[in-house]
């Protein structure tokens, strides 16, 4: 019986999974209610309000995050094309490290909540940051992306996602 378990358990580790595609429990549900004040030095905050009517994607970031960073530009590059909007969730960040972080970067968020003692991404189930939610028009999370974006997860999977959901 052991060695079958230890077997059962080796193989689970083994297996060609991608650590970006761990499943959610909240796909195809409601995004959790919550509503965060505004991160310092931005006007709007966001709340589960807000990711209704249209689609949109939420971005969990903090300032101390250095794949964060690493995805910064292409989150840019997505506002400045218009593609979707997006909100940041900027999680158990100091508020000045955050409006630093944003006034130095580049700010690619229509909305960003400060989630300062980090409740609303656990109810988001947030693993660690940065994860990025791609949310219908109806307010329901239709995927989730675990780890820093790249082109490739953009062009093969959010974008079209993005699309199909608009025309449904």
């Amino acid at each position: 019986m052991l060695v079958a378990v230890i077997l059962t358990f080796a193989w689970a580790l083994v297996r060609d999974r991608d650590p970006h595609e761990i499943p959610s429990a909240l796909i195809g549900h409601e995004v959790p209610q919550f509503n965060l004040p505004a991160v310092k030095g931005r006007t709007l905050g966001l709340s589960s309000a807000d990711l209704r009517g249209e689609v949109s994607l939420v971005n969990v970031f903090a300032s101390w995050c250095v794949a964060c960073r690493e995805e910064h530009p292409l989150l840019l590059q997505m506002k400045a094309a218009g593609i979707v909007p997006i909100h940041g969730l900027n999680e158990k960040d100091k508020p000045d490290n955050a409006a630093r972080w944003l006034n130095t970067l580049g700010d690619p968020y229509t909305r960003t909540g400060a989630d300062l003692d980090g409740r609303v991404s656990i109810d988001w189930g947030v693993y660690g940051v940065p994860e990025t939610f791609v949310v219908s028009k109806e307010g329901r999370i239709a995927y989730k992306h675990i780890g820093p974006l790249t082109l490739k997860v953009l062009d093969e999977t959010i974008v079209p996602l993005i699309e199909r959901l608009r025309r449904q």
